[in-house]
């Protein structure tokens, strides 16, 4: 794809090396508004991860690029995400958790080789209970990863494939080419 017109290089490239990732079918990836205010140039991409026909992930991956840098960021660009997920409420309850879900996003890094710094992030696990008008399951679990770390060079084409892995971890998805127990594709044939 070709660099827009007026934008700096370095930006161009690495919005063209978000665009170029194709996820598997699970995953449909929008561009969407980016916020305005945090850097000069940013780019945004909207994720939602269906399993069964139904949604069951959602996330937002943003590209901020100032070409003066920030001191905290260790350079100009900077990837910044948040992941969403409803879970079981056994699952949201485990202590193990934070940490398990950190590690998607870390070991995802270190398989696409998508070589980054200053790296940080929260993991965040809540299980709500419904009352009154709002009633409804006994409770209910969720998920958020909220992370960001700046790429050290701006071919991102390594870092949005980690990304998608991630949210489909975060989906409970297997590994692509594996049929997971129980499902109802691989008990019919299909």
């Amino acid at each position: 794809m070709q660099p827009q017109t007026g934008l700096p290089d370095t930006f161009a490239r690495a919005v063209a090396g978000l665009r170029t990732c194709q996820p598997r079918a699970e995953i449909t990836l929008t561009e969407v508004t980016a916020p305005q205010r945090l850097a000069p140039y940013a780019f945004a991409l909207g994720a939602s991860v269906c399993r069964d026909s139904d949604e069951v992930a959602t996330g937002r991956l943003i590209l901020l690029y100032d070409p003066e840098g920030h001191e905290a960021w260790e350079g100009p660009i900077r990837l910044v995400t948040y992941v969403t997920a409803d879970l079981e409420p056994e699952l949201a309850a485990d202590p193990m958790l934070p940490a398990v879900g950190w590690s998607w996003l870390i070991d995802a890094l270190a398989q696409h080789r998508a070589a980054h710094r200053a790296i940080g992030g929260t993991v965040t696990q809540t299980i709500s209970t419904r009352f009154g008008e709002l009633a409804g399951p006994p409770a209910v679990g969720d998920y958020e990863l909220r992370a960001s770390w700046s790429p050290v060079d701006p071919d991102l084409t390594g870092h949005l494939p980690a990304w998608c892995d991630v949210l489909a971890s975060t989906a409970g998805l297997p590994p692509e080419g594996v049929t997971a127990l129980g499902d109802r594709r691989a008990n019919s044939g299909v």
